[in-house]
């Protein structure tokens, strides 16, 4: 299959972008950022910004995993859902279409972290369902993964912090984060092996949402 995965270039999209590979699979990454994957005759690297303007692909794609997004810094309803919607809309509404993954927050449910952050994840995960409608008369699937926390360079301020990692695993009822790798395994079972489930968003936290005291 051919596989456009965006925010190719670090943390959970490095990961995917190996997967796919490892999968014998054709991958176009789109980054801001250069890839440490060098291009070849399996990977192609295109750099741009997924807010505009996108790149002309030939070709069909079959598989979209909408990966790109920011945390904080003012741009994050632009590109986190603006973004997101402009690349679905160009690359993922096609006949050709297999599957498309959106990666949304932990936040899109319970509201936490920076409230524009919060809400253009909350945006991700209703659009996904639209696009799930969209879709399905090509026999194709849509789906969300809203993870918690993750070991990628965006929390890399935590992840350097003994104290500050040890609140956030004390967060989680399994006491532990997942890597970058355990979620791209996730995307490529969703996108790849799963053709029963659509319009869902996957919560993968570790518990975090779960836990609670009971005061009595």
């Amino acid at each position: 299959m051919r596989i456009l995965i965006t925010g190719s270039s670090r943390g959970i999209g490095l990961a995917c972008t190996r997967k796919y590979l490892a999968e014998g699979h054709e991958v176009i990454g789109i980054d801001l950022q250069e890839s440490p994957i060098r291009s070849c005759g399996s990977y192609t690297h295109l750099t741009a910004d997924i807010s505009g303007p996108l790149p002309d692909i030939p070709g069909e794609i079959h598989v979209l995993v909408n990966n790109a997004g920011v945390q904080e810094g003012g741009r994050e309803i632009e590109i986190n859902l603006s973004g997101t919607i402009a690349v679905t809309e160009k690359y993922g509404i096609t006949p050709s279409i297999h599957s498309i993954l959106f990666m949304a927050s932990s936040s899109a449910r319970n509201g936490a972290e920076f409230p524009r952050y919060a809400a253009s994840k909350g945006g991700v995960v209703t659009y996904m369902k639209n696009v799930a409608l969209r879709v399905a008369p090509y026999g194709a699937t849509s789906n969300s993964i809203s993870a918690g926390g993750v070991y990628t360079p965006l929390n890399r301020h935590i992840i350097d912090s003994p104290t500050l990692m040890e609140q956030c695993l004390d967060e989680t009822l399994l006491h532990r984060w997942a890597s970058a790798e355990e979620i791209a395994e996730w995307c490529y079972f969703m996108t790849n092996i799963n053709r029963s489930m659509t319009g869902q968003d996957i919560l993968i936290d570790n518990g975090e949402q779960l836990r609670s005291n009971f005061i009595w």
